[in-house]
């Protein structure tokens, strides 16, 4: 067979430099941790400061090198500022992570316009800013790259009522995700997705702690019985993020404990 790639460096990814956003914490910290892991030079990006930076020094404690910083992905003067701090930190951008998003909880009847449009210029216009600063840097650099977006089962079925927003968002990236790797393959830059379902992090068990009957019962009906963790999340990112992946575009990774088949 040719072009056989050692398992040993399948995985490895020393030499590349990644943006993840929202890698403070949660899922994107565990996508960080993997990445960073396998030899990548990440940059944090997100908007809360201090948990960044502190996660950051975190991993840089352990010789992996990982840097921070600030944005509103919602923003475009922030995001375009991200991609240039990036090259002028690590001198290129190879691989960028969607995975900055928000999810308030609320019923259409009582959302305002407002609420509507701050979910969809972070968890959509977000990822649009990001994906076209990022991948105007991989097609000057000439070397390909890859983009991996962070969708949610909630790209393929509603999981509650109370996030029409949140769910239309995240159709959005699916649909974006899949056009975008048609306009990026010629350039030799992969655009794939993740789709988590109910993972357990700071924004699930800190922000609005479920009480416990209700927790329960949502752990029913997963087939696996248990919240999926971060790193769950991180492996599948660096599946995509790697050479393992590499005849793969335009696809979508649901990681939800079988959720979906209930």
């Amino acid at each position: 067979m040719k072009n056989i790639v050692p398992i040993s460096s399948l995985i490895d990814l020393s030499g590349k430099t990644v943006i993840v956003t929202g890698g403070a914490q949660g899922i994107g910290l565990g996508i960080v941790y993997r990445l960073a892991e396998a030899g990548a030079s990440v940059m944090i990006a997100d908007f809360k400061e201090q948990e960044a930076l502190q996660s950051a020094k975190d991993l840089s404690d352990k010789g992996w090198k990982v840097k921070f910083v600030k944005v509103d992905v919602s923003q475009e003067k922030d995001v375009k500022k991200m991609a240039e701090e990036t090259v002028k930190v690590f001198g290129g951008i190879d691989i960028l992570v969607n995975n900055a998003g928000i999810y308030p909880a609320s019923l259409v009847e009582q959302m305002t316009a407002a609420d509507f449009d701050k979910v969809i210029a972070v968890n959509l216009k977000g990822v649009f800013l990001c994906t076209k600063y990022a991948s105007e840097q991989m097609i000057k650099q000439n070397r390909g790259g890859k983009i991996i977006n962070v969708t949610s089962i909630d790209a393929l079925h509603p999981s509650s009522v109370g996030l029409a927003h949140y769910d239309a968002s995240k159709h959005g990236v699916w649909g974006f995700s899949k056009n975008v790797a048609l306009e990026l393959a010629p350039h030799k830059i992969w655009v794939n997705a993740i789709a988590p379902g109910a993972i357990e992090t700071p924004g699930v068990t800190q922000g609005k702690p479920l009480r416990a009957d209700i927790l329960e019962k949502f752990i029913a009906k997963i087939p696996m019985q248990t919240m999926g963790q971060p790193d769950d999340i991180g492996k599948a990112a660096l599946f995509l993020a790697s050479e393992l992946s590499s005849y793969m575009t335009g696809a979508q990774i649901v990681v939800d404990g079988g959720v979906l088949l209930s």
